[in-house]
């Protein structure tokens, strides 16, 4: 990814200890800004998408 543009989560509490998303069609990152080491998970829409499609499953 060139250039990411980063957004903070809607769902972020107090301070700034909250997850960061930056995506196109390629790929998505995902960081979290209270991490010292500033690790960052690449992964592709079509990836997240199914993690998220089965974390729902398994809430309902």
């Amino acid at each position: 990814m060139q250039t990411a543009e980063w957004q903070k989560s809607s769902f972020c509490g107090q301070g700034e200890s909250c997850v960061h998303v930056a995506a196109n069609r390629q790929a998505v990152l995902l960081t979290e800004s209270a991490d010292p080491s500033h690790a960052t998970l690449n992964t592709t829409p079509a990836t997240l998408a199914a993690l998220l499609l089965h974390i729902k499953a398994d809430h309902e």
